[in-house]
């Protein structure tokens, strides 16, 4: 199918490939979990018994998306603080970082990039370990990292990443879970390709309506919810020409929520853990000011609820919101009249320096 040219499925959307790779995810994941058991738990393994006293994550784009659900899970999870490095002081500035002992872990899909590259072999070169989680397994990263990671999520035409996106999350969750090592976040991983087939099929429409004639809106999560509001900030804008952006529920606080007024759209992402409730409270608030709201959560409230399926486990959620939203996205990005495979001026590979 050329890139320029759209279908009906069966289901009544408009067929991208967009929308076919978005539909990969659950068994983009399933794959992976079974090709990846054997690395990611001796990885698991040797982080349990040798413990770095951090960790660094170093990424751009979605794949940075995915290292803010990384730092929450870690740090939740695992109780090891994360932080995202600035791939300019490495690749830019050149200032040699204090890293010894660290796990540093570089998400990207084709590990060309030469920022990170710089970044991860300045990290080795002070004494990190350097985990590389990449799609291209015949990479420069692949090829100077530690321990490889692949996504496994195959060929991705689409400009707009989906599958492989998921994909980060997806080998993010099973290291924490492997390194974890305890059956609540094990046992999830068996039940969340499952879980994602079933948001799939979740109805979004209502989003799609609302928002067909904005020009701006707010997309809110919080913890571990937070990177999938991002990475859907960066989607509108990428393949709806809608400005968006992302905000933690608790920073919207500190200014920008005096922009939300009557009409003023607003897509809340209700983590289902303690986060939640104050997630909601805030959509709540907007609503009563008038604002057109979104809540994408588990349970019906008395909000605009866009469904999401039960996850197996807290950390699974936001997974199964990006899987939810990506379908609702196609749909959006064709009625205001672009092509979600071809976004203006972007390109499937971004080679910063």
């Amino acid at each position: 199918m050329s890139a320029t040219k759209q279908t009906r499925t069966a289901a009544g959307d408009e067929d991208t490939l967009m929308l076919r790779e978005a539909a990969e995810a659950p068994d983009v994941v399933e794959r992976q979990f079974e090709r990846n058991r054997e690395v990611v738990a001796r990885l698991g393994e040797d982080l349990r018994r040798t413990p770095p006293p951090f960790i660094v994550t170093c990424a751009r784009g979605s794949s940075d998306h995915a290292a803010t659900y990384a730092k929450y899970l870690f740090e939740t999870a695992l109780g090891i603080v994360t932080a995202s490095a600035s791939p300019s002081v490495g690749s830019v500035y050149e200032v040699p970082q204090a890293l010894r002992g660290a796990l540093y872990v570089v998400i990207s899909q084709s590990g060309r990039s030469p920022d990170l590259l710089r970044n991860a072999q300045a990290a080795r070169e002070a004494g990190a370990r350097v985990v590389a989680l990449v799609n291209a397994e015949d990479s420069p990263l692949a090829r100077l990292a530690d321990t490889v990671v692949p996504l496994h999520a195959g060929s991705e035409r689409s400009v707009a990443a989906t599958k492989s996106y998921l994909a980060s999350l997806a080998a993010i969750l099973q290291i924490g879970a492997h390194w974890k090592g305890e059956a609540p976040l094990l046992d999830a991983l068996d039940a969340l390709p499952g879980a994602m087939r079933r948001a799939w099929q979740a109805d979004w429409s209502t989003l799609g309506d609302g928002l067909l004639e904005a020009r701006n809106l707010f997309v809110l999560g919080r913890g571990l919810g937070l990177a999938a509001a991002q990475e859907a900030a960066l989607k509108f804008k990428e393949t709806c020409g809608l400005h968006a952006e992302a905000y933690s529920s608790a920073e919207v606080r500190h200014g920008p929520m005096a922009l939300v007024g009557p009409g003023f759209p607003v897509l809340a992402f209700a983590q289902p853990d303690e986060t939640g409730p104050g997630t909601r409270a805030l959509a709540r608030e907007f609503r009563e000011r008038g604002a057109q709201v979104w809540v994408a959560a588990v349970e019906a409230g008395e909000e605009q609820v866009l469904p999401i399926p039960p996850p197996p486990h807290p950390a699974c959620a936001p997974l199964l919101t990006i899987q939810s939203f990506y379908r609702a996205l196609n749909a959006l990005a064709l009625r205001r009249g672009y092509n979600p495979d071809l976004p203006p001026h972007l390109n499937k590979v971004t080679e910063t320096v």
